[in-house]
């Protein structure tokens, strides 16, 4: 996939470096090993301000303990960083890409300005107003703050434990949280939550969730129509990535892998063959029309 010519999103929110164990309390162990430290500064007036803007720092959700990170034996070394920061590059750049591809959507089907969601991209686990993002949720978009959560481990396992990715497909997955994001902005989200609240069984729930996972693949499809037409990214190879990464997390494929056996009227994000569909329909036909799941 061609990619690296383009600018990146100056919307992107980057707490690898925060990201983690996040705010976890220390263990005992290791606050006696730092008593000593900590003593002799509580009789100093700058000290008793270093432990302020420590706990400051702990409250905001940041463990302070992980600057020490940066001097341990397990800290990356300059090419796994160089690497990381590529990889960080890569996902805001398509972020752009998401963001130039949507406006002009949205200029001439609403004739509106699309506002583009903020990336988050953390590792492990992070804070988010949908609650903690951990490395099990996987990518997610949160309505309550338009923000994606890209959680960089994620997209690390989709090779190892999916048989997944590639570039394109990392792209696929991104444009798809970005997906989210249009239905919000298109109101469908809040119509999904209403349906919900109305009395609507759990199986009722998870059909309408379906349609509302297919219909964000169909706009990763979208996108990628477009965004073809504008920029001939793809290079051989690219969507065979996108859909051989949507089939290996269709709900019956992962069903199938935990317990051996598929539940369909379980499945919250549809089949491996339906996602798959979804996709290649929006990346043929690319018209908000052919992405219409509820119909």
């Amino acid at each position: 996939m061609k990619w690296e010519d383009r600018d990146e999103s100056q919307n992107v929110e980057d707490r690898r470096s925060s990201s983690g164990s996040g705010g976890g309390m220390p263990s005992l162990g290791v606050l006696m090993f730092l008593w000593p430290i900590v003593r002799p500064l509580l009789r100093t007036k700058l000290g008793w301000i270093l432990i302020g803007i420590g706990v400051l720092m702990y409250i905001s959700g940041f463990n302070p303990l992980k600057l020490l990170d940066s001097t341990s034996s397990n800290a990356p070394t300059v090419a796994n960083k160089a690497l990381d920061d590529k990889h960080a590059k890569f996902i805001s750049t398509i972020l752009g890409d998401t963001e130039r591809i949507w406006q002009e959507i949205f200029k001439n089907q609403y004739n509106e300005n699309y506002v583009p969601p903020q990336l988050v991209l953390y590792r492990g686990s992070t804070r988010s107003a949908c609650g903690q993002a951990q490395a099990q949720v996987g990518p997610f978009y949160c309505p309550q703050d338009a923000k994606v959560y890209m959680d960089l481990n994620f997209l690390d396992e989709l090779v190892s434990s999916h048989g997944g990715g590639g570039d394109f497909a990392e792209a696929y997955v991104l444009s798809h949280e970005v997906g989210h994001h249009i239905q919000k902005l298109q109101g469908i989200l809040d119509k999904v939550q209403r349906y919900n609240a109305s009395g609507a069984s759990e199986q009722q729930q998870n059909a309408i969730q379906v349609r509302v996972e297919l219909q964000a693949d169909c706009y990763a499809g979208l996108w990628a129509h477009h965004a073809q037409k504008r920029y001939s990214m793809l290079e051989p190879g690219d969507i065979d990535e996108a859909l051989n990464t949507a089939s290996s997390i269709g709900d019956d494929v992962l069903q199938k892998e935990s317990q051996g056996y598929v539940v369909p009227d379980s499945f919250t994000h549809g089949s491996a063959a339906q996602r798959s569909e979804w996709f290649r329909r929006g990346f043929e036909i690319g018209t908000l029309e052919a992405c219409d799941t509820f119909k």
